[in-house]
């Protein structure tokens, strides 16, 4: 089952399409909650199986300096809660070092691996282009994340032949139907998700990640706006509220021997 979707862009048609699992990949802890807990949220509460893997453990992460010696413990969990307010309980981490994470073959073989273990039917990440509209999306560690994950879907993840070890170990090739990507550059939206009844549930999700946010309710009016903001490009009905995604279709109909 997929949420409702508004897009004429759009190659998904959540009325046809029949989506049982979900992998998402993001760099650091909160991102997930940040780009897409609305339309996770939506997912899990249709009995679709959503998973996380977080590739560093967010240790460079927020204001305190007094949090220093467990701010990788505080992440975690508020990861934790964060994931469980929206239905999400199963969660990796590739513990990678925050702000150091680059698509090396080390962490794009971790990436099929989970894949091949997982075979959903949606990978979600973070966009590999840099947003020169909004820099903050573009942490380099967002683009490393996304640029790790697109090597890992075509062609590692079909490939037989890439990480052999992983064969020999019985996790075979897979070729995945969909790549979705958040923090995406507003021109390469296409997907359009209404989340309006669930607002509140990704409010209180990126709420729990207390320690990265020193003004809580200025970033929860800006959230909100930016939500309204994409209901009015995707041409939902006024008040609507919708994240908004770049998807591409990995292996689809017009797909022919991995071409």
């Amino acid at each position: 089952m997929s949420p409702g979707v508004s897009s004429a862009k759009s190659p998904f048609d959540a009325s046809l399409e029949r989506v049982e699992r979900v992998l998402c990949f993001t760099a650091h802890p909160d991102d997930i909650d940040f780009g897409a807990a609305g339309t996770i949220a939506a997912w899990t509460a249709a009995g679709v199986e959503v998973s996380y893997c977080i590739m560093t453990d967010g240790d460079a992460g927020g204001f305190d300096p007094v949090d220093r010696e467990r701010i990788i413990e505080l992440r975690a969990e508020e990861q934790k809660q964060a994931a469980a307010l929206v239905g999400v309980s199963d969660i990796h981490y590739l513990h990678e070092r925050d702000g150091y994470l680059e698509p090396t073959h080390g962490v794009i073989k971790q990436v099929v691996k989970l894949i091949r273990e997982i075979r959903p039917d949606i990978v979600l990440t973070m966009h590999p282009e840099r947003n020169w509209d909004r820099l903050q999306k573009s942490h380099p560690d967002h683009l490393a994340a996304g640029e790790a994950v697109t090597r890992a879907v075509y062609p590692a993840v079909e490939n037989p032949f890439a990480y052999p070890e992983l064969a020999e170990a019985g996790l075979d090739a897979y070729k995945l139907p969909w790549l979705w990507f958040i923090s995406s550059p507003e021109d390469r939206e296409n997907h359009f998700v209404d989340v309006s009844s669930q607002v509140d549930a990704k409010l209180e999700a990126i709420r729990i990640h207390a320690s990265q946010h020193p003004d809580i309710d200025g970033m929860e009016r800006v959230v909100r706006d930016l939500m309204l903001a994409n209901g009015e490009r995707a041409r939902l009905p006024a008040g609507t509220s919708a994240e908004g995604f770049h998807v591409v279709s990995v292996n689809g109909s017009s797909t022919i021997a991995g071409f």
